[in-house]
């Protein structure tokens, strides 16, 4: 019996680097035999049904076969996702908030989190899971431009609203 999981793809379709359509990244899930394939807006979110197994490797390794392109992907199980959303430590306007799902535990740099951090601006971390209050605006935000430095480890970022609706898509 099949699982649901999300797919969070790194870096695609920004600033036009890494272009990533979204038909083809559907049909390029499909064609692994992943099914109930759906994708939320063009950041790289993908929800689909597969066997467990090493879905992070297929992914990639299709991905450059196919497109060329070499990103890193974090693929969780839907509750995951599902627990994020439950989890967010503020009841706020979506876009204030971003989650940052960390490839592994994230090894804090407190010396430079609190060189950047601003007097608004909060930071919790939960597991491989971070979260960043910005009410000024990531554009701003200073610590968000360097959140990968100062957790030490890769992560992608996703708004509270793509939280909300990847939750959506799963339930």
């Amino acid at each position: 019996m099949s699982d649901k999981w999300v797919a969070l793809l790194r870096g695609v379709n920004v600033g036009g680097a890494n272009k990533v359509p979204m038909a083809e990244l559907r049909a390029l899930a499909e064609g692994l035999g992943w099914t109930d394939v759906k994708s939320y807006i063009a950041s790289g979110n993908l929800v689909f049904e597969a066997n467990a197994g090493d879905l992070v490797g297929q992914l990639r390794s299709a991905m450059i076969a196919q497109m060329g392109v070499y990103v890193a992907v974090r693929v969780l199980p839907a509750q995951e996702i599902l627990d994020a959303e439950n989890a967010c430590p503020w009841d706020v306007k979506g876009n204030l908030v971003h989650a940052f799902f960390c490839l592994e535990a994230p090894v804090l740099d407190e010396t430079l989190r609190d060189t950047l951090i601003t007097e608004d601006e909060e930071l919790v971390i939960q597991g491989k899971r971070v979260w960043l209050f910005a009410p000024s605006g990531v554009a701003r935000s200073k610590l968000m431009a360097k959140m990968e430095r100062v957790l030490g480890v890769q992560a992608t970022a996703r708004n509270l609203n793509t939280v909300r609706k990847l939750a959506q898509m799963v339930r």
